[in-house]
């Protein structure tokens, strides 16, 4: 569980254990997060006390009253400042001294919170602070590390997103403007093509993060006795709404337990790209079968379709990272290609190994071998 520290500095005790009593329960999770952030909350009355707490402590948020005795907020505010601490300062005043706190964002406060706040309104502001001290701390990591990766992360989610945002705007414009007529239901194509922009928006930036999460090694797996039947399973019964509109049937071939020690969100990872993947460039009327196995310590998934197939030269270059097979058969067929160069990452940590047999218009089969040595990392 990570934690914050936010120090509290108002003359009233009221407030300060007010706002202690609301936070001291609290946590703040965003999906992006690697774990939940919980908070260790201190107070000061004075403006002289709470530069002493920072100095001895240096809490990452300070929820900062002006109006004290002794030295002023905004003093405070400029001490931190002086001292260029890595601090989120968020003034917290009476709505008599808005004027003032809007000045303290301009000389570096983040935010400013007027009294009097509801529990609910507290919450709120520190759920949207701990993301920025979050998005901070992550980009700082990324400059020291410095890996070729951010410039290709960056790279790719900024050319990507480029041409659905920019497809997403012409459509609103044309609804803005009305050019196809004043009824709802003459927009209902415009507005399938936009839902579908951004599924695939979300779709890449999802792989993204978990590319870059293996990658960077930040991501702890979390290690447990799994059956692998019933993972399969749960990504067949994901993948069957897509599956009954084309009239593929799905087919699990597995004895009743087929048991491995990794982290579940992996195997999860691995199982649905590969069963998506079949149905997505399968054809209609046909077959997805996934079949697991367990024999001499190894656990071999298989995973075929009888779908369109590739080359020897495009199964050559799929699990390369942002890579597509692009041809007349999948120009209409939406991915990011990360999906296998993901499964790949996630395989080789587990010391095993993937490979794809495919002959165009035949189908396609993927095949893992897994060795069964438990793992305690």
């Amino acid at each position: 569980m990570a934690r914050l520290k936010i120090l509290v500095v108002d003359d009233e005790p009221f407030i300060r254990s007010g706002i202690i009593r609301i936070l001291q329960n609290f946590r703040v999770d965003y999906p992006f997060m690697d774990e939940p952030f919980e908070f260790d909350l201190l107070e000061a009355s004075t403006g002289e006390e709470g530069i002493e707490v920072i100095n001895n402590q240096l809490p990452d948020i300070v929820l900062l009253d002006n109006k004290l005795p002794g030295i002023q907020g905004v003093e405070v505010l400029s001490y931190i400042k002086s001292q260029k601490l890595d601090v989120v300062v968020v003034m917290i005043t009476s709505y008599a001294s808005l004027d003032l706190a809007v000045r303290a964002t301009n000389d570096g406060a983040h935010d400013f919170i007027p009294k009097p706040f509801t529990p609910q309104e507290l919450k709120s502001a520190i759920e949207a602070i701990t993301k920025q001290v979050f998005l901070r701390r992550m980009t700082r990591e990324l400059k020291v590390t410095g890996k070729q990766i951010r410039f290709q992360f960056l790279s790719v989610l900024s050319h990507e997103l480029k041409a659905p945002l920019n497809a997403i705007e012409g459509y609103l414009r044309m609804m803005q403007e009305k050019q196809l007529g004043d009824k709802i239901d003459d927009y209902a194509q415009v507005i399938d093509r936009s839902l579908q922009r951004i599924k695939g928006m979300r779709s890449l930036i999802l792989d993204l993060l978990d590319m870059t999460r293996i990658e960077s090694g930040q991501k702890e797996k979390k290690i447990e006795r799994l059956n692998l039947r019933e993972i399969a399973q749960n990504a067949l019964d994901t993948a069957k709404p897509m599956a009954i509109q084309r009239d593929i049937s799905l087919h699990l071939l597995s004895p009743t337990e087929v048991w491995i020690d990794a982290d579940a969100t992996e195997m999860e990872i691995v199982f649905n790209n590969l069963i998506s993947n079949a149905v997505k460039y399968n054809k209609d009327g046909g077959k997805v079968e996934c079949k697991i196995i367990s024999e001499d310590d190894v656990v071999k998934i298989e995973v075929r379709d009888t779908g369109i197939g590739m080359t020897q030269e495009e199964a050559a270059r799929l699990f390369q990272e942002f890579v597509r097979i692009k041809n007349e058969k999948t120009k209409a067929i939406t991915g990011t290609g990360l999906g296998l160069s993901i499964v790949k990452k996630i395989v080789t940590t587990y010391m095993g190994t993937i490979s794809v047999e495919s002959q165009p218009d035949e189908g396609s089969t993927f095949k893992i071998s897994i060795p069964l040595k438990k793992l305690t990392h």
